[in-house]
C-alpha cells in the first residue's frame, strides 16, 4: 500500500486520453475541484476490492465506485462539489449522471468493445503484456465477457445502428441542456461536469472511429465543453480529439 495518505488507483494514460477509463477521470477531477492531495497508482481491476477501477485508499481505509468515492470524500472532507446549485438543479445534476453512466457509457463501450476495427485498435492491446502464445484467447476471452456485460445490460442486443441512434439521442440531449454555458449547470463546473467530461471526452477518444464520436463533433458546444474541462483539469495533456 502506498505510504500517500490518499491514493487514487486508477487504470493508465491511453487511447490519446488521460485514463482509459472515464470512471478514473471523473474520480480524479473530482479530487481536483475538492482540493485534495493524492497519489495516484496504476492498478488492474482484479487488483481492486470490487474488482472495478477505479477505488481510493484513505488513511488506510477503501472506498470503492466513482459515486461512493464522492460522497466519502464530501463527507470526510467537508466539501460540496455542487456548492450553490438549489435542490432542483442537484436533481437535475443527478439525472444527468444517470444519462451519462448508465447509457451513453454503455453505448461508448459497444463500439470501443465489439466493434473489430477499434476493439483491435484499443482494448486488445490490453492482452499484450501476456505471454504471445496466450494473447489471442485472452483477447477472445476478454471481448466476450464485454460482450455479455453488454447483452445483459440491454444495449448489447441491439444491432450497431440502433445503438448509435440511442447514443444520439442522449448526445443531443446534453447537447440541449448545455446549451451556451460554459458547464453544464451554469457558470462554475460541479460534480456532475466531472462524470460528463470523462464519458464525453472517451466518445471523442481520438484512436477510436465511431458514429457516436461524429454525433460529438456535430455539436460545437460540446468539443468545447470537453475541451474547456480537459484544459481546465488536465492542462498538461495534449489532447487531440480529430
Amino acid at each position: 500500500m502506498s505510504s500517500s495518505s490518499l491514493t487514487l488507483y486508477a487504470t493508465r494514460a491511453g487511447f490519446g486520453m488521460p485514463d482509459t477509463s472515464p470512471f478514473v477521470i471523473k474520480t480524479e477531477v473530482q479530487l481536483k475541484m475538492a482540493g485534495l492531495s493524492y497519489e495516484r497508482v496504476s492498478a488492474i481491476p482484479p487488483q481492486a476490492p470490487n474488482g472495478k477501477l477505479p477505488y481510493i485508499d484513505d488513511h488506510g481505509e477503501a472506498v470503492s465506485d466513482s459515486t461512493f468515492i464522492r460522497a466519502h470524500v464530501e463527507r470526510k472532507y467537508a466539501v460540496d462539489l455542487d456548492a450553490g446549485l438549489d435542490s432542483r438543479q442537484r436533481a437535475q445534476a443527478w439525472a444527468i449522471e444517470r444519462l451519462l453512466e448508465d447509457h451513453l457509457y454503455f453505448a461508448m463501450v459497444w463500439f470501443r468493445w465489439i466493434d473489430p476495427d477499434n476493439f483491435a485498435r484499443g482494448p486488445a492491446h490490453f492482452a499484450d503484456s501476456a505471454p504471445e502464445a496466450d494473447r489471442a484467447q485472452l483477447r477472445h476471452d476478454m471481448q466476450a465477457r464485454k460482450a455479455s456485460d453488454l447483452h445483459a445490460q440491454g444495449i448489447g442486443r441491439h444491432a450497431p445502428e440502433r445503438i448509435a441512434e440511442l447514443g444520439e439521442r442522449s448526445i443531443d440531449a446534453l447537447a440541449q441542456l448545455l446549451g451556451d454555458k460554459p458547464y453544464l449547470m451554469g457558470e462554475s463546473p460541479s460534480g456532475v461536469d466531472a462524470t460528463a467530461f470523462g464519458v464525453l471526452a472517451s466518445v471523442l477518444a481520438p484512436l477510436f472511429d465511431t458514429p457516436l464520436r461524429g454525433a460529438v463533433e456535430a455539436r460545437p458546444n460540446l468539443v468545447a465543453y470537453v475541451a474547456r474541462m480537459m484544459q481546465r483539469y488536465y492542462p498538461d495533456h495534449a489532447w487531440q480529439p480529430s
